[in-house]
């Protein structure tokens, strides 16, 4: 059975969002979304968790997201999360997205008020019905409070605008329930689980570590996809302990941009309540980088 969202099969990178004395750093963000269109990515997502869409201001989050179109210009996919506990918010921002010329909307489920599942549905469908954008869902339980059961993803399957599914539950069960009943697009979004997910018919990931090493997670997909698992378990066997240590440290987006920064490629500047990595971590996360063979600037 084809998956309903195809073109997003591969890596999709979750974007950082570049600040620079405070305010959103426009031109490195333009940098790094080259970086991304030299390494061939499928697709990038601004404005997530990764993207510090949280102590985003409206204003920025509209302009990261027309910035980030801009700066693709039709060489990748651009999929914005667009998501929000208000249900008329999410419909606003989905909107400015699709107006802004994105490629798909990536819709967190509500977190905090922690709806109930035929609240969730509810929420999805109204979505759905105000846009002509490919929404993907996006499931992380750990931050939002709620999961979306997957006998409720099944019955946002029905609707057409609903094409593909962010994975974040870290159950396998639950990712197979959705395959298996469902033809939509099942994205990992924990890195370290790309290969396992693929394996049980998962398309791809959403990836942080992809930020710092696109072509290492891109090799890993294309190699599952030609079906050389040899090389594809050789690639997860290497990201695993860079994404174990990076992503284990603190909170996303804290390590990866703190790597960024070793790396010459962000300012390593976060928002609050959000704090710089503490030194014993930034030194580990060093050798880290140098250990994997990364070019560490600082």
């Amino acid at each position: 059975m084809p998956t309903r969202a195809e073109q997003f099969a591969g890596l999709s990178v979750a974007i950082v969002t570049p600040f620079k004395d405070g305010a959103v750093d426009i031109p490195r963000l333009r940098g790094q979304i080259e970086f991304q269109v030299a390494a061939g990515v499928t697709c990038i997502c601004p404005v997530g968790t990764t993207g510090e869409s949280p102590t985003l201001s409206h204003d920025e989050h509209e302009r990261v997201i027309a910035e980030s179109v801009q700066a693709a210009a039709g060489r990748i996919l651009v999929m914005p999360g667009t998501g929000s506990n208000s249900t008329a918010e999410a419909v606003r921002l989905t909107r400015f997205a699709e107006k802004a010329g994105a490629n798909a909307a990536l819709v967190v489920g509500p977190y905090y008020n922690r709806p109930t599942q035929p609240g969730l549905v509810a929420h999805f469908k109204a979505l759905a019905e105000a846009t002509t954008l490919p929404i993907c869902v996006y499931n992380i339980p750990a931050r939002t409070g709620r999961n979306i059961e997957p006998e409720t993803i099944i019955r946002l399957a029905e609707l057409p605008g609903i094409a593909m599914v962010k994975e974040a539950t870290g159950s396998m069960d639950q990712a197979s329930q959705v395959l298996a009943a469902t033809d939509l697009t099942v994205l990992s979004g924990d890195d370290s689980m790309t290969l396992p997910l693929l394996a049980i018919g998962g398309r791809g990931v959403v990836s942080v570590v992809g930020n710092i090493v696109p072509a290492d997670m891109k090799g890993l997909c294309a190699a599952f996809d030609r079906g050389d698992l040899g090389e594809a378990r050789r690639l997860h066997h290497r990201l695993f302990g860079l994404c174990r240590d990076l992503l284990g440290m603190a909170s996303n987006p804290i390590p990866i941009k703190a790597a960024m920064a070793m790396l010459g490629r962000d300012s390593g500047e976060i928002r609050l309540p959000l704090v710089p990595l503490e030194a014993p971590h930034a030194d580990k996360l060093c050798g880290v980088l140098r250990a994997y063979g990364l070019p560490v600037s600082t």
